[in-house]
């Protein structure tokens, strides 16, 4: 393994959910990111974002980390989810909030009146 796939392992180990993403959470540079910020924000689970623009290293690796060629990427509990569509149609099935709910991460919307 790579020192920049180590890295990015660590970083995906080390948080219940994970976003690498353009820009930061408060300051998307890309409407995809944006998207899957949102989704985020609106489930209100705790998230770590990690900015490739920051980092060249590990904006391409971790296309090869997850043999997936676009940013952003989600992963949850260490296991890569997709990007900005996966995680769109999962948030408007109910999946990813089902997924948070059986990996036992918690979020607003798992409050119940």
């Amino acid at each position: 393994m790579t020192d920049t796939a180590s890295k990015i392992r660590g970083i995906v180990d080390g948080a219940d959910i994970v976003l690498f993403m353009k820009g930061v959470p408060q300051a998307p540079q890309c409407g995809f990111s944006m998207q899957v910020v949102q989704i985020l924000n609106q489930i209100g689970a705790p998230y770590t974002a990690v900015n490739v623009l920051a980092d060249g290293d590990v904006r391409e690796g971790i296309k090869a980390f997850s043999n997936w060629p676009t940013i952003p990427q989600l992963y949850v509990k260490g296991e890569f989810i997709g990007g900005c569509d996966i995680a769109r149609e999962m948030f408007e099935s109910g999946e990813l909030t089902a997924l948070f709910d059986k990996e036992g991460i918690a979020h607003k919307q798992s409050v119940k009146a």
